[in-house]
């Protein structure tokens, strides 16, 4: 099986959003399941693809996963600051977790860091259970940043996301 990564085709925006909901789903990511509002978010990859560059990682013309790039401060950008660029929305399919695909979608987006001028670093925010991604991000040399970490919904005491960087 090879892997191949690259900017998600428009034909591909409802498949990777659905990855991309049910993945965070299935996984008890969204802390209201199914009436969660950020699930709209996540899967409205068009929106994404219009403000940030969407990548998707395939094998065999079988769609895998995605994440969102995002390659400065701006619209899609959480946490990133001037001369930072971010990942945002990395998932991939369960069936095809193991194969290396995440892992090769976090490298897509720090090599496209790197080739930004000015680009000094490249952060992201994850919750505490993803701990699969955490591996994935530490293996590729991203240390936590407790500094950084946030509420999405300041109202909820027990929303926070820890945050990762890795400077270039």
């Amino acid at each position: 099986m090879t892997l191949h990564i690259r900017r998600a085709l428009p034909a591909e925006y409802d498949a990777l959003g659905e990855i991309t909901a049910r993945a965070y789903l299935d996984d008890g990511l969204l802390d209201f399941g199914e009436s969660d509002s950020y699930l709209d978010e996540l899967k409205d990859v068009a929106k994404r693809a219009s403000a940030a560059e969407v990548l998707v990682a395939t094998a065999d013309d079988v769609l895998l996963g995605g994440v969102t790039f995002v390659p400065a401060p701006g619209a899609m950008a959480d946490i990133a600051r001037a001369e930072e660029a971010e990942i945002r929305m990395l998932a991939v399919d369960r069936a095809a977790r193991g194969r290396g695909a995440g892992e090769a979608l976090v490298r897509a987006c720090v090599e496209r860091a790197r080739a930004r001028e000015g680009c000094r670093a490249i952060v992201l925010s994850t919750q505490r259970t993803m701990r699969g991604a955490h591996r994935i991000y530490e293996r590729l040399g991203f240390t936590r940043t407790p500094e950084r970490d946030w509420q999405p919904l300041p109202e909820l005491d027990d929303i926070t996301l820890l945050t990762y960087g890795l400077t270039l």
